[in-house]
């Protein structure tokens, strides 16, 4: 008769998340980022339509953030950037619908590109690399509309 054996009562920590603690952050690395899970369809997150202004504010932006360092990033509270995480249960939507994205994404994030005028980038970090997902030049993601 075979032998049974038992199997482990505790859920098995993805190969995703031992990967991320095997790595080293170092806080003193410059943020790069990365479309690798951009969603360009999204009903709500779109760029349809846009001024030529958009983009380049967008741009500048995105020049900008890569000159900062991760410790810079996280820390950043100011009236033009905003960078902060996101609070799903504040929002219209629950999550980035990612496939594995409770292993993916550990706090989702958002900055803003500018004061007010033209919405925010949302998205995650891995690393130093911010993995942006939607763009919301019209505020979206807070408004019920």
């Amino acid at each position: 008769m075979a032998k049974k054996f038992d199997r482990p009562k505790h859920k098995q920590e993805s190969l995703i998340n031992k990967a991320k603690k095997s790595i080293k952050v170092d806080h003193n690395d410059f943020i790069s980022f990365s479309f690798k899970y951009f969603d360009e369809h999204h009903k709500k997150f779109h760029l349809n339509e846009k001024e030529l202004d958009y983009f380049l504010i967008l741009l500048n932006r995105l020049k900008d953030i890569s000159t900062f360092k991760l410790q810079d990033f996280y820390s950043n509270r100011g009236k033009t950037l905003r960078c902060h995480p996101i609070d799903w249960d504040d929002t219209t939507e629950e999550c980035f619908n990612l496939k594995n994205e409770e292993q993916l994404v550990e706090t989702p994030y958002q900055f803003g590109l500018s004061a007010n005028e033209y919405g925010r980038v949302h998205g995650f970090l891995i690393d130093s690399t911010f993995f942006i997902r939607w763009f919301d030049p019209d505020h979206k993601l807070y408004s019920k509309d």
